[in-house]
C-alpha cells in the first residue's frame, strides 16, 4: 500500500495524484494531507489521475468534495476511475442541514415541548424502575439473608451523615433571611410575635423539606448517577449479571432505600437549623427574646405541619433516588453521555421534587395553615 501523494507540474500547472487513494491509504496519510490537497487544488490548472494505484469510494468522495461537487475543466483519468467518479456525481446532492434554532414565537413552544417530553420519558423510566424495586423488595422479604446491609449502611452514611454540614449551613442562613424579611413587614403592624408562626409553618411544612431535597439532589443524586454510570462504562454491571448478581438488588435498592430513610432525617435537621437561624435573627431584628420564641412555638405551630413535611420528604427521597439510578443505568459507553446523564439527573430530580410539592400543596389544602 502506497500512501496518497501529490505532484505539481510547474510547466503547465497540472496536479498529478500518486499512490493509493483508498480508505486505508488515506488513513495512513499525515494529518495535514487534506489541507495540502485543498491548497494545491486551488492553484491547479488540470488534474492527472493516471498515476493513481487504487481508488475506492472514500478517495473518490474526497476528490469530489475538493472539486466542489462538480467536474474540473481538465481531468485525465483511466476509464474505470471515470466510471467511479461519474457514479458519485450522479448521486443526488446531500440535503441541506436543518436550520438553526427556532426563532421568534417558535422558541417557547419548542422549549416547553422538549421539557415535557423529557419529563414524560423520565417518569416512564422511573415507574419501570420502581416496579423492579418492588420485586426486589419482595425478594428481600422472602429471603432476608439477601438483604444488602453493607450497601444500605454505606449509602445511609453518604447521603445522610455527610449531608448534615451543607444542609445545616443553608438552613441556618435561610432562616436568618426569612426572619429578617418577615421582620420588616411585621414591625409595621406591631405584630412581631407572629414571626414565630410564619417561620414555624413555612419552614416545617415547605422550606425545610424543599431545601433538603434540592441539596440532596445536587449532592447525592449526581454522585449516584456518576457512580452507576462509571460502572456501566467499565462493564461492571455486565460482570455482575454474568456472576448471577442482580444490579437492582445490589446497587439500586440500597441507594433508593437509603435516600428514603435519610431524607426525613435530613429535612428535620434542616428544619431545626433554619428555626435556630430564624430565632436568632428575630432576637436581633425584632428584639424578640429566645425564651418567648421557644414558649410560643408549640402553641403557634401545629404538629401536623411537621408530619406533612416529613411525609413529603419520603416521596422526595424516593424520586431523587429513582431518577439518579435510572440515569446512571442508562449511560452510554462514553464520557459525554456520563456528563449529560449527571446533569439531567439533577435537573429532572429538582423539577420532579418541585412538581411533587405542588401536588402535595393541592392535596393537603384541607389541612389549613393555622
Amino acid at each position: 500500500m502506497n500512501p496518497p501523494g501529490l505532484k505539481v507540474d510547474t510547466a503547465d500547472g497540472t496536479l498529478t495524484l500518486l499512490g493509493d487513494w483508498t480508505q486505508s491509504g488515506l488513513s495512513a496519510a499525515d494529518a495535514r494531507f487534506r489541507e495540502r490537497l485543498e491548497q494545491a487544488a486551488a492553484q491547479a490548472a488540470g488534474w492527472n489521475l493516471d498515476a493513481i494505484g487504487h481508488l475506492d469510494s472514500c478517495g473518490a468522495a474526497l476528490l469530489w468534495q475538493v472539486w466542489g461537487q462538480r467536474w474540473p475543466q481538465a481531468v485525465t483519468a483511466a476509464e474505470p476511475l471515470r466510471v467511479l467518479l461519474a457514479r458519485l456525481a450522479a448521486l443526488p446532492p446531500l440535503p441541506a442541514p436543518p436550520g438553526g434554532q427556532a426563532s421568534g414565537w417558535r422558541i417557547l413552544p419548542v422549549f416547553v415541548g422538549d421539557v415535557m417530553l423529557t419529563l414524560c420519558r423520565q417518569l416512564r423510566d422511573v415507574t419501570m424502575l420502581f416496579g423492579q424495586l418492588l420485586i426486589a423488595s419482595g425478594w428481600i422479604l422472602r429471603y432476608p439473608v439477601d438483604m444488602p446491609w453493607r450497601g444500605l449502611s454505606a449509602n445511609l452514611f453518604r447521603v445522610g451523615v455527610k449531608a448534615l454540614g451543607i444542609t445545616a449551613l443553608v438552613g441556618f442562613l435561610i432562616g436568618i433571611v426569612l426572619s429578617y424579611l418577615s421582620a420588616q413587614q411585621l414591625a409595621r403592624y406591631g405584630a412581631n410575635i407572629l414571626v414565630v408562626d410564619l417561620l414555624g409553618v413555612g419552614i416545617l411544612r415547605e422550606l425545610g423539606p424543599m431545601l433538603a431535597a434540592i441539596l440532596v439532589a445536587g449532592r447525592s443524586g449526581s454522585a449516584i448517577t456518576a457512580e452507576l454510570g462509571v460502572m456501566k462504562i467499565r462493564q461492571e454491571l455486565d460482570a455482575m449479571l454474568a456472576m448471577g448478581l442482580s444490579p437492582n438488588l445490589s446497587l439500586v435498592w440500597p441507594r433508593v432505600v437509603a435516600l428514603i430513610i435519610a431524607m426525613p432525617l435530613v429535612a428535620l435537621w434542616t428544619d431545626v437549623m433554619a428555626l435556630i437561624g430564624g430565632a436568632l435573627a428575630a432576637w436581633v431584628s425584632l428584639d424578640l427574646p429566645l425564651a418567648v420564641f421557644i414558649d410560643r412555638f408549640p402553641t403557634a405551630v401545629a404538629v401536623k405541619h411537621l408530619y406533612l413535611g416529613l411525609g413529603k420528604s419520603l416521596v422526595f427521597g424516593a424520586l431523587i433516588g429513582l431518577v439518579a439510578c435510572r440515569n446512571g443505568l442508562g449511560v452510554a459507553p462514553n464520557s459525554e453521555s456520563l456528563g449529560a446523564a449527571t446533569t439531567r439527573a439533577v435537573v429532572v430530580s429538582i423539577t420532579l421534587v418541585i412538581l411533587a410539592d405542588a401536588v402535595f400543596a393541592i392535596l393537603f389544602s384541607p389541612f389549613q395553615v393555622q
